[in-house]
């Protein structure tokens, strides 16, 4: 691949009217086609298009497009509910099986974690189901370290799968009471 390739894609973002469709696309192989995501059925496009309306009353929702079509995206979302988790977000990326290596998901995380830090918030969760070498070395690209992992957690095609954690810091932390996190750029 010529490194010109690596900088096509445009981050920007989602339109849950426009995107909703383009991103359930990407994201139903992972639901699939084996553990990568516990969800055991995809959604809809009205029931995405819902779940990125919601994200985005509260975290970033992106999409990297190229050539005009959506071929990853990337979001945010509580960690936990607790008050005293609201400055935690958890961080999810897919980016289309023909696009991987292309550094769609590098420029995915990057954007995300800017908008992250402008929000304020200190620290970004990811969960990957084990094995996915290429999803933890992206991660670790994006500066992500590991920091447990979940054994026997989720159950699905007919086995038990095991999910490593890894966090990234994305402000530092203080002693005294940080500020509360703002609300996502449009």
């Amino acid at each position: 691949m010529r490194p010109d390739e690596r900088q096509q894609a445009t981050i920007r973002s989602a339109d849950p009217d426009r995107d909703a469709a383009a991103c359930l696309a990407v994201y139903a192989p992972f639901v699939e086609d084996g553990a990568t995501s516990f969800e055991e059925t995809p959604p809809d496009a009205a029931g995405f298009a819902a779940r990125i309306r919601e994200t985005q009353t509260r975290h970033p929702w992106l999409v990297a497009a190229r050539d005009g079509a959506v071929v990853g995206f990337a979001y945010a979302c509580p960690h936990r509910y607790r008050p005293a988790y609201r400055w935690a977000v958890e961080t999810s990326v897919y980016v289309a099986a023909g696009e991987w290596g292309r550094g769609h998901g590098a420029a995915l995380y990057a954007e995300l974690a800017a908008r992250l830090r402008r929000q304020r918030f200190h620290v970004a969760c990811a969960g990957i189901t084990l094995p996915n070498p290429a999803s933890v070395a992206l991660h670790e690209r994006a500066g992500f370290v590991p920091v447990g992992v979940y054994r026997r957690i989720g159950w699905k095609d007919g086995a038990w799968h095991d999910v490593g954690w890894w966090q990234l810091e994305l402000r530092p932390a203080s002693d005294g009471a940080p500020p509360e996190p703002l609300p996502p750029e449009a």
